[in-house]
């Protein structure tokens, strides 16, 4: 065992990609187990995923413990074992008589495209991956089994050239959830929603996040209007066994399928639906409300102002301010309802025009965070009215 115990001790740090356990004695204990690291309040930890049946259930472990658990699989349940790093991949086989053996193969060293100056320098403080890489809460050389799923990542964890934009917005949208995690309720089930969820990529990231990686109970489902997109997903939800995770086909307008909701998100949901779905979260107290606008066509239609005429002559430019004017009168609207909100830079612009997310978190007290005549005056001014404000008047009555 002491082969066995060097290779566990290279292998549980920082630079593990997976470890996967295998070949089961006991299908009723186990049928499988892997093992990644996780950072978590600054600790490196070790996370075991571990499949019976249809139950999957997570475990967190210092590198001692997870040692110790790890030989012990070995020498009661599982005849083989794969291991992966940045530097190595490794195979244990074990005999009928309990014998094991060790093999091991150098692997190839790529760099990640994501490294910046300050990483290679040795200036950057990404504590899991020793200042080499950029800091994500997925990383890259660590497979993810939904971004394997999404054609996001190879086997292995490597990133697709097409799709490490998408891996960045992932990575984004997951930092800016787990700034509120706090306000996340503890002592029951979380209920989140996706509204106009497409093929998901962000809907199976905050199951990952908050399910495998927090640990948190959570109640997820994703609505969108493409059948086909809706049988896909929850196919893939199967298989990754993610079982409290589901999509549903409809409309945000119409949908009544929920009473209370924590957390509701929408990613460039078109024109008004973003109102909808505002309305929506603001009608179930949501603690958290997360949307992307897309496509904010309704005040540029209405927008009438004798003093910008000047300005509004110029469609590209009456476009933009009509989409910015929209989004500071949600943003408003919201605080007026009871939030703080923010608006943030979601991705970068070399990327997607529609890169500001607007952010509300519940605020305590319930009391107005906004001056309403403000905003009615200048939307009076302006001539518009959002059909947010429409949506939320007649909540009121």
């Amino acid at each position: 065992m002491d082969e066995i115990g060097n290779l566990l001790e290279q292998m549980l740090t920082a630079d593990l990609i997976q470890i996967n356990m295998s070949n089961t004695r006991d299908a009723e204990r186990a049928s499988k187990v892997k093992i990644r690291p996780v950072l978590i309040g600054g600790q490196l930890l070790f996370q075991e995923t571990l499949y019976r049946g249809t139950q999957v259930f997570h475990n967190n472990y210092t590198a001692e413990d997870m040692q110790e658990k790890i030989k012990e699989y070995l020498q009661q349940l599982f005849k083989q074992a794969q291991f992966s790093n940045k530097g190595m991949d490794a195979t244990i086989l074990v005999s009928k008589k309990g014998k094991m053996t060790l093999r091991k193969k150098a692997r190839k060293q790529e760099v990640d495209p994501a490294v910046t100056k300050g990483d290679i320098d040795g200036t950057g403080d990404d504590q899991l991956s020793h200042n080499r890489t950029k800091h994500y809460i997925l990383q890259e050389g660590r497979p993810v089994d939904f971004l394997v799923g999404l054609g996001v990542q190879s086997p292995d964890g490597k990133v697709a050239k097409a799709k490490y934009d998408k891996f960045r917005q992932i990575n984004r949208y997951l930092e800016f959830i787990e700034d509120v995690l706090h306000k996340l309720p503890g002592d029951r089930p979380v209920r989140i929603i996706d509204f106009g969820c497409g093929k998901s990529y962000l809907t199976f990231a905050m199951y990952y996040y908050l399910h495998v990686l927090q640990g948190r109970d959570i109640r997820v489902t994703g609505l969108d209007l493409k059948k086909d997109v809706i049988e896909h997903c929850n196919q893939l939800a199967r298989q990754l066994q993610y079982d409290n995770l589901h999509f549903e086909h409809g409309d945000i307008a119409h949908y009544t399928g929920a009473d209370a909701v924590d957390i509701v998100v929408t990613l460039h949901a078109c024109d008004t639906a973003t109102d909808y779905a505002i309305a929506k979260a603001i009608g179930w107290n949501a603690r958290v409300i997360m949307v992307v606008p897309c496509c904010q066509h309704e005040v540029n239609k209405q927008i009438r102002n004798q003093l910008l005429k000047p300005v509004l002559k110029y469609g590209l430019i009456k476009e933009r301010m009509s989409a910015l004017l929209t989004d500071a009168l949600r943003a408003n609207l919201m605080e007026q309802a009871g939030y703080d909100t923010q608006i943030l830079e979601f991705i970068d612009m070399e990327h997607t025009p529609k890169n500001l997310l607007i952010r509300g978190v519940r605020a305590e007290g319930m009391r107005s965070r906004s001056n309403g005549n403000d905003i009615t005056e200048l939307a009076d001014e302006l001539q518009v009215q959002l059909t947010l404000q429409k949506l939320l008047k007649e909540n009121k009555e």
